[in-house]
């Protein structure tokens, strides 16, 4: 037997102000598109954007459904969405801002596991890190390198 260590490293900026400008823009995007998420049961609302390395900027919001689990997170939506419409193109940077409408939510919601599944697939299949950038609704945003930084032992195609 031994021990593996895994380490992840992450950035943590105080604020979007402090994020560099293209990224800000994108977390803009994200913050846009929560607004019209679904969200009458959870009141919790969560805005994605991508950027593709064609300069195209996908997003998606989460839709609830009173038939649980039924409804589907923003992050899924978006990666879906651009593999439908783009797909041939990369994923670059993903930007997620998460809200309730009843608290304040200060600290940066990253996303579930359901979505870390999908989007490392899309970065494995695409051999290219996809730069994640999360938020709550004000405060704090956490930058990883890679999607794989939040699951280090993913399950991919070559299991199968």
């Amino acid at each position: 037997m031994k021990n593996v260590e895994i380490k992840t490293q992450i950035v943590v900026y105080d604020s979007v102000e402090e994020l560099p400008y293209s990224v800000q823009e994108l977390m803009n995007k994200a913050i846009e598109t929560k607004r019209n998420a679904y969200a009458p049961y959870s009141k919790f609302k969560v805005g994605a954007a991508l950027l593709l390395d064609n300069g195209k900027v996908v997003t998606g919001n989460n839709q609830e459904n009173a038939a649980y689990p039924s409804g589907m997170c923003a992050e899924r939506v978006a990666i879906w969405k651009a593999s439908s419409e783009y797909p041939n193109s990369k994923v670059i940077q993903l930007a997620i801002s998460a809200s309730s409408s009843t608290q304040i939510t200060k600290e940066p919601v990253a996303p579930c596991g359901a979505c870390r599944q999908t989007l490392s697939e899309y970065e494995i299949k695409q051999d290219n890190k996809i730069e994640v950038f999360f938020m709550g609704e004000v405060g704090k945003v956490i930058k990883t390198n890679s999607l794989l930084d939040l699951l280090p032992i993913a399950f991919d195609k070559s299991f199968l």
